[in-house]
């Protein structure tokens, strides 16, 4: 009897690409993809993070770097078995390059290839120094030289930026500068972090008192060094703050706290940076190759100009700066915006008494945590996703497999039924008059999130103020002026305040290039983050990636590393090959590099 199992579709399908691949036949791997195919690779055909879309895009990028890949060895990994439902075959695969190994998943439908991810795993020769490889740390023998763990520590430290130049400077000391950090170190490229506050995790400390992550703890994870099993399902920001503090000292990494970027120049000639730091009231002058602008996806802090702004008497706060609601009982609050930082700072002021106002001037997509957690992440990201197997690796994987020219379609019936299961609360949140939407295609918070960065709150509780009035709220109005104690809306609404707090996000990361470097430089780059959807505040051409994240730039030895803890995590891996290659002197040939169509 003819087999036909998932395992041998897949096994099937990837002997004749890999055939095709390792002959050069370009025109026999085509043939083995959809008319509607995806390839979605992740530095290891492109060295790039790129997505290929439709035949003739993989044409394309195989007769440009096809004879330099020189891929082979692509087996199906025997330890996850494919499967198959509702038409579709998906497995996974092992494979080489010339200079590194891969890992990736695929998917079939009737018998050819849907979705490709090619992903590097490590390069050859470069391997972290892990399992097998693990250091030894004990020195045994005899040698009157010796140096103690702790005195090569001290000397590292006392040296580099001084006397021996980092290979690589990351401006940005919170998640994102921080995993990258890991992962440098662990592949032996010479690394700094700066970051303006005194102590890792300071970036989290100095927030608002309730804040607290809204992601769950399986989806947060930092390489290498998992949350332990008791840990909270929302981290409180304190705690946050204090894992990455104790995760910076273990991991060995070389931060420099209290420390200021004043200045970036890049020299095209000697293919180096001189970047002018103050550290602890002292100016250094460091000279890496390569500069990672690690200052968080959402950049810098976006406080709108409104008229009165100069002879309001009461205090103005961007959200960033907000200490929290102690000072505040009693007093007149109006709170511009209505995303997670304006539900988080109403439901706290509110705790403590203040008379709080939220200013919606557009409509925001709201989720409830639990159904958040039950529906969208529970099968990837729960306890229940660990106790059927799932790990952190493999759910990183399944969710950078779907390309995102068609990841809409994929969460659109998943806010369906959270919609479904949640319709009295929506009833009741449209009732108190708050602006609801569940995106341009009503494929909610993930899509928002990749295309804007904005628009939505997993609601943890202030829901129920907006809707029993314990939040007042003033909805689809803008504001016009601010008089000496009060906000003035466009409809002659006069809200009394003492203080105004703008919840109004932030702007692109290339704005910190623009302050560092210049203005030029920021330009020639374009904007980070969004895919080009062409949807709100995601301007197209499409672009099928985020913009100039994780990858190589329009400006030779920048790059930008930012996002949530999840992506952090993920792309740093990505991210900290990209410079290993870099720094030992491999050819790196970009295919694809992303032209910039705004500069904002």
């Amino acid at each position: 009897m003819l087999d036909v199992s998932p395992a041998t579709k897949i096994d099937t399908v990837l002997s004749k690409l890999g055939t095709a691949l390792e002959a050069g036949d370009i025109d026999a791997a085509i043939h083995l993809f959809q008319a509607d195919c995806h390839w979605r690779d992740l530095v290891t055909f492109t060295w790039n993070l790129k997505t290929l879309e439709g035949r003739e895009e993989i044409r394309d990028m195989l007769q440009s770097q096809l004879a330099a890949i020189k891929p082979s060895g692509f087996v199906q990994d025997g330890k996850e078995p494919a499967s198959e439902g509702g038409g579709v075959t998906e497995g996974w695969f092992e494979f080489e390059t010339a200079t590194a190994r891969g890992y990736g998943h695929i998917r079939l439908k009737d018998g050819l290839i849907w979705t490709l991810l090619t992903t590097m795993s490590e390069l050859k020769g470069h391997e972290e120094p892990k399992g097998m490889r693990r250091p030894m740390g004990a020195e045994h023998g005899h040698d009157r030289n010796r140096r103690t763990w702790k005195e090569k520590r001290e000397a590292e430290a006392s040296e580099l930026g001084y006397s021996e130049q980092p290979y690589v400077v990351i401006i940005g000391g919170g998640q994102g500068g921080i995993a990258l950090g890991a992962r440098l170190r662990q592949l032996g490229v010479p690394t700094i972090i700066i970051e303006k506050n005194e102590r890792p995790g300071d970036s989290w400390r100095k927030r608002y008192k309730s804040l607290c992550l809204h992601d769950p703890v399986w989806y947060d994870h930092l390489p290498y060094i998992p949350f332990p099993e008791n840990w909270p399902v929302f981290t409180p920001k304190d705690k946050v703050g204090d894992w990455l503090e104790m995760y910076t000292r273990v991991m060995e990494l070389n931060y420099w706290g209290s420390t200021t970027c004043k200045s970036a120049q890049y020299d095209e000639a000697k293919g180096e940076w001189t970047v002018v730091v103050n550290r602890a009231g002292e100016d250094v002058v460091l000279r890496p190759k390569q500069l990672v602008l690690a200052t968080g996806m959402s950049g810098k802090p976006n406080v709108p100009k409104i008229q009165g702004q100069d002879i309001f008497k009461g205090e103005q706060q961007h959200s960033s700066q907000h200490p929290g609601p102690d000072a505040y009982a009693d007093k007149k609050v109006v709170v511009i915006g209505s995303n997670n930082s304006a539900h988080d700072i109403c439901a706290a002021l509110w705790e403590a008494g203040a008379d709080v106002t939220m200013l919606q001037r557009s409509s925001t997509h709201i989720v409830k945590s639990d159904s958040l957690m039950e529906i969208g992440l529970g099968d990837l990201y729960s306890e229940r996703a660990v106790a059927s197997g799932m790990t952190t690796r493999k759910a990183d994987l399944i969710f950078a497999s779907l390309p995102y020219r068609i990841m809409h379609e994929f969460q659109i019936p998943i806010y369906d039924r959270i919609r479904e299961k949640d319709a009295d609360f929506y009833a009741a949140l449209e009732k108190a008059g708050f602006m609801l939407d569940f995106g341009d295609d009503e494929s909610g918070l993930f899509m928002k999130y990749l295309r804007r960065g904005s628009g939505y709150y997993i609601d943890v509780g202030a829901c129920d103020l907006v809707i029993d009035g314990s939040i007042k709220l003033k909805s689809g109005v803008d504001v016009s002026h601010l008089t000496e104690n009060a906000v003035v809306l466009k409809d002659g609404t006069e809200l009394p305040a003492d203080l105004v707090v703008y919840a109004t996000g932030y702007g692109s990361m290339n704005g910190w290039a623009a302050d560092l470097i210049s203005r030029e430089v920021a330009d020639k780059v374009g904007k980070c983050w969004g895919l080009g959807s062409n949807t709100t505040k995601d301007p197209g051409p499409w672009e099928g990636e985020q913009r100039n994240m994780w990858k190589p730039t329009q400006q030779q030895a920048l790059w930008f590393h930012g996002g949530n803890l999840h992506q952090s995590r993920h792309y740093s891996q990505y991210l900290s090959l990209q410079l290993k290659a870099r720094h030992v002197g491999l050819e790196t040939p970009v295919y694809g590099l992303q032209q910039p169509h705004h500069l904002a």
